[in-house]
């Protein structure tokens, strides 16, 4: 059963010989096929909180589809990914891969968490050392790794390499490849941020083992759902009036939620987002998808988005 809400894919139904499996995420509709590729189709669902929203954002999908299968491209050479084509714009065809379930986050700046962490005195986080002295949104004396568990429900858990490794979650070289991945894609991101005048304040990386034992990059990369970006203009003058930074990412969705009373917890009412916010939404999206991408965004048609997917599915694996 497919549902479409305002001109959004609320979910996906695909239809091929090849598939064997579905699996549904929060945001992703994940198949697998019998040839040992995946088709991951990006939807207009927005989560927050561990909490799927009740209303899509359009384009949303298309906007995560796109500037992460133009991520994967870019950063290729600096690690080897997962994706093979994208026959829509809401989808990503690659190999399928066993992930290793941790979620390599890395921060070259102090905010979000890993702030609300320090604010509370705290100077280590996940094994990472922080220095003193440090204010909201200060640039980091240099990016750390600070990993989380990837839990198939519920919250992500902070995790120290040392657990990972007691825990077998992977090998000691899985480790060490895993980290040597995300610090080259960090400073590559942050490169092609800065030449977009934005800053890569933090993001998560994930990765699985290949049929042929390899460590691949997966699922997205570089999008508003996995990072946070600060604007480039300004960002030294308002750390030193000590203001809050612009920043273009998911998190004003949060903000707006914790606002209306709403942070996933027990007994707590997801607030009604109206025509306007969702708008708003969409908008933010797109804006990033032009800055970081430096291309102009092309709306796809969103009458049966799922019509449309499966009929580009069917032409590319015949």
């Amino acid at each position: 059963m497919t549902t479409t809400l305002d001109g959004t894919l609320m979910r996906s139904d695909l239809q091929h010989p090849l598939i064997t499996k579905v699996y549904r995420g929060k945001v992703r509709d994940v198949y697998t096929l019998s040839d040992g590729r995946i088709i991951l189709v990006a939807s207009d669902r927005i989560s927050a909180f561990d909490v799927v929203l009740p209303r899509g954002i359009a384009h949303k999908g298309q906007v995560l589809s796109q500037l992460s299968w133009h991520m994967l491209g870019l950063t290729r050479a600096v690690a080897p990914n997962w994706a093979l084509a994208q026959p829509d714009p809401n989808v990503v065809i690659g190999h399928a891969c066993a992930t290793v379930k941790v979620e390599m986050v890395v921060r070259g700046y102090l905010a979000g968490h890993a702030w609300r962490t320090y604010s509370e005195g705290k100077r280590v986080l996940c094994g990472a050392a922080l220095p003193d002295g440090l204010k909201e949104s200060d640039r980091l004396p240099s990016p750390i790794i600070t990993p989380s568990t990837k839990a198939d429900e519920g919250h992500d858990e902070d995790i120290t390499p040392d657990e990972i490794l007691a825990r077998g979650l992977c090998s000691p070289e899985e480790w060490d490849t895993m980290c040597r991945y995300a610090h080259a894609l960090f400073a590559e991101g942050s490169r092609m941020a800065e030449a977009r005048g934005l800053l890569l304040v933090d993001t998560k990386y994930e990765f699985g083992r290949a049929a042929d034992g390899r460590i691949l990059l997966i699922d997205e990369v570089h999008t508003p759902d996995s990072s946070r970006y600060f604007y480039a203009e300004g960002y030294a003058e308002r750390q030193a009036k000590g203001e809050r930074q612009k920043q273009l990412s998911k998190e004003f969705v949060r903000e707006w939620l914790i606002a209306n009373g709403f942070m996933g917890k027990e007994g707590q009412q997801v607030p009604t987002m109206d025509d306007a916010f969702v708008q708003s939404v969409t908008d933010r999206y797109v804006e990033l998808y032009e800055r970081i991408t430096g291309q102009t965004f092309a709306p796809a048609p969103t009458g049966d988005v799922n019509a449309r997917i499966q009929k580009a599915l069917v032409a590319y694996l015949g």
